[in-house]
């Protein structure tokens, strides 16, 4: 695809850049970035949903999406247009609610399901744009949704985002365990603290008799937590609730049905960011 208007400076442009970000950042209060060793954990319905529990619990909130290769947030919440254009030279997130703004590249794609086919300083570019250009406004949470893996995407967080603060989502088996270990130890290497681990999937819950079937195995992740010294913030299980909701962009209905298993589990990682 084409650059979608994401320009890669020069030096004079940089620098101006660099203050623009410092200008922006400074009125966020804490910045949480949502990451994973691998694809397919759930990764980006945790960052939309703790987003929209903080924003519904009277927070005010940002979503920045920086899968460029594989943007979802936008499909998960539904958003039905694109950045909210104020005065002019303003641009400001997509506004879900009066809490709750939205950034995605998903939203200035001219075809959802383009390619986007960037190489690292595209991309390095496009992220630092998303912080300088657009006026988040004052924040208490800015939650960032990152691609799988300790590339480009999250590197570029960590450098333009020196405070942010990490979320590693994982699920019980295995296979997974092994690379959130290398995420763990991302985060050591460019010193991001680690909020905790989150263990998605964590078992079925049968729609018949409630019973917790370990599709992907049990205790993984909280085991992994314990062996590499960060603390497990919650198991969330898989509810088919909540895979009908995010097909159809509708992860509010959820927070409005209190008996769902899943929201305790949620309820309990808020506890543990706040």
């Amino acid at each position: 695809m084409e650059n979608a208007g994401i320009n890669t400076p020069g030096d004079f442009e940089r620098a101006q850049q660099d203050k623009m970000i410092e200008t922006n950042l400074a009125r966020v209060g804490r910045k949480i970035l949502v990451m994973s060793g691998k694809g397919g954990v759930g990764k980006s319905t945790v960052a939309s949903y703790l987003a929209l529990l903080l924003s519904m619990n009277g927070k005010k909130v940002g979503l920045l999406d920086v899968d460029l290769h594989g943007p979802t947030v936008a499909r998960l919440m539904n958003v039905q247009g694109g950045f909210d254009m104020g005065e002019e030279g303003v641009v400001r997130p997509y506004r879900f609610s009066e809490t709750l703004g939205i950034v995605s590249l998903e939203m200035i794609l001219g075809e959802k399901d383009t390619a986007v086919i960037w190489r690292g300083p595209m991309k390095i570019s496009a992220i630092r744009q998303f912080i300088s250009d657009i006026e988040w406004g004052d924040l208490d949470y800015l939650v960032v949704d990152s691609p799988p893996g300790t590339g480009d995407e999250p590197l570029t967080v960590a450098q333009t985002i020196p405070d942010a603060e990490a979320i590693i989502v994982t699920t019980p088996q295995e296979i997974s365990l092994a690379d959130v270990r290398k995420s763990i130890n991302f985060c050591r290497e460019v010193n991001m603290k680690i909020l905790g681990v989150v263990e998605n999937m964590s078992g079925l819950l049968c729609p018949h008799c409630g019973e917790n079937v370990p599709l992907f195995g049990s205790g993984g992740g909280v085991k992994m937590a314990a062996e590499m010294g960060v603390p497990i913030l919650g198991q969330i299980p898989i509810d088919p609730e909540m895979v009908d909701s995010g097909d159809r962009g509708d992860l509010k209905g959820l927070i409005e049905k209190p008996d769902l298993k899943i929201n305790d589990a949620y309820n309990r990682i808020l506890e543990g960011i706040i």
